[in-house]
């Protein structure tokens, strides 16, 4: 079996980190739009008093800020899994889902009005899909392909050894 050169990634480094950029953008946008749909629509405080109006105040700015910063941290962990790990979506997969998780019960759990609760946990819900569901697909494009030369070359010699 014909292996590639340890110094050849599997993957296109900047191809996984533009993806994870644009990532942020949406997860900052997303952000966004859940908080302007929470207090401008159904009048819901998300983490902030609801008295700022539906573009709030500063903790809007931090809240995208926040959703895009974590974003950028799942793609620095999609990054080192497909450096040292193999199925190294599956293992993302799994840490986002437990993170998400994490993200979703700790509002649920602040003494807070209900309807602030459940609104920020599913919009922590959203923020934390959206990035996975995301980054898996940047993860699949940013694999490199062998090259079709490549592989029939080294099919054919081992297809000679026999």
């Amino acid at each position: 079996m014909t292996r590639r050169p340890d110094s050849t990634r599997s993957f296109d480094i900047d191809r996984l980190w533009a993806g994870g950029g644009a990532t942020a953008v949406v997860a900052a946008l997303l952000a966004v739009v859940g908080i302007l749909i929470a207090r401008g629509l159904l009048d819901v405080a998300v983490l902030a008093p609801k008295g700022e109006g539906a573009w709030g105040n500063a903790n809007t700015l931090t809240y995208s800020l926040v959703s895009a910063g974590c974003a950028l941290v799942a793609a620095g962990l999609m990054h080192l899994l497909l450096v040292t790990t193999p199925n190294a979506t599956r293992f993302f997969g799994s840490i986002m889902v437990l993170l998400t998780l994490v993200a979703v019960v700790l509002p649920l759990s602040l003494d807070v009005r209900l309807e602030s609760r459940i609104f920020t946990a599913v919009l922590n819900f959203l923020i934390g899909l959206t990035i996975t569901l995301l980054l898996l697909g940047v993860a699949a494009s940013a694999r490199r392909k062998w090259d079709t030369w490549a592989d029939s070359a080294a099919s054919t010699t081992q297809w000679r050894e026999r």
